[in-house]
């Protein structure tokens, strides 16, 4: 924390937003989903050390569809200070074993002031996009236009990354790919580059190897360049994603994600990382 400067949702935004990217760093760009599993997985966020959020995510791989549904609160010490929480979710298609999303929907309160995003998309293409309260306008902001929503995949379908073949999952190519990713307010490319393999052991559930990736953000429409927390995370290269595996599949998903932001270290850790077999689809889900 600074000191001395008031701490609200928003001046912890650069740091929420930057996790949130690094989480959609991790896409299903190449590779196939081999199997059916299930992942619960339950995250604790820290800046500078200090707790500032829990989230809770949970991902279903069917035969021939998939679903994904996150959510997270403000918890810690902020909760004296401000409040905040939001949720999401996605499903779509599993083509030729490539997960294909089909819509895509994020809520977001904080400070009481709510944000919807909602898409339908085909084929990488968004049909149908909703979001309350409009983008403000700004002379600055790089304007998003009908080629920016083409080829893209939405944040939560990118959570899913499948490493192709039959062999090792903690290999380099599980991290070697760039991703065009649109939120519904913005359009950037998240490029992943392989630099380790660690050991990891979550409070619940899976211990063993994660593959972990170096992510680089390059801010492509609906940002404004001259912002302080886009020219950090343009210019950082200390953002990384720990992958670990969804047991009975070649997928891997979010462990751990760690990055420099204007108010210290931010990371997300998973305590509870666990699967289970395949069930009925996710419907809600909650934060303690």
């Amino acid at each position: 924390m600074l000191p001395g400067r008031p701490v609200t949702w928003r001046a912890i935004s650069g740091g929420a937003q930057a996790l949130a990217l690094a989480l959609a760093a991790v896409a299903s760009a190449g590779g196939l989903a081999h199997a059916q599993g299930k992942l619960e997985a339950r995250y604790t966020m820290t800046i500078s050390g200090v707790p500032i959020g829990r989230a809770t995510w949970v991902s279903e791989i069917g035969e021939d569809q998939y679903t994904t549904a996150v959510s997270g609160r403000i918890a810690g010490i902020l909760r004296a200070f401000t409040s905040g929480e939001g949720s999401g979710a996605a499903r779509g298609l599993i083509n030729a074993g490539r997960l294909v999303s089909t819509s895509y929907a994020a809520s977001v309160v904080a400070e009481d002031k709510p944000d919807e995003i909602r898409m339908v998309l085909s084929g990488g293409n968004v049909r149908e996009l909703t979001v309350e309260p409009p983008t403000p306008a700004s002379p600055d902001r790089v304007a998003l236009t009908e080629a920016h929503r083409r080829g893209v995949i939405d944040p939560l379908s990118a959570v899913l990354v499948s490493v192709p073949g039959s062999g090792d999952l903690f290999v380099p190519d599980a991290c070697q790919r760039t991703m065009p990713i649109f939120d519904g307010r913005q359009r950037y490319d998240l490029t992943l580059t392989f630099k380790r393999v660690d050991h990891v052991k979550a409070e619940r559930g899976y211990q063993g190897q994660v593959v972990v990736c170096m992510i680089t953000y390059e801010p492509v429409a609906g940002h404004r360049p001259e912002r302080s927390a886009i020219k950090h995370l343009t210019q950082t290269r200390e953002m990384e994603i720990a992958l670990a595996p969804i047991a009975g599949t070649r997928v891997l998903a979010p462990f751990r994600v760690s990055l420099p932001t204007l108010l210290g270290p931010a990371v997300l850790q998973a305590v509870q990382f666990a699967t289970l077999p395949p069930g009925p689809r996710p419907t809600s889900i909650k934060t303690q």
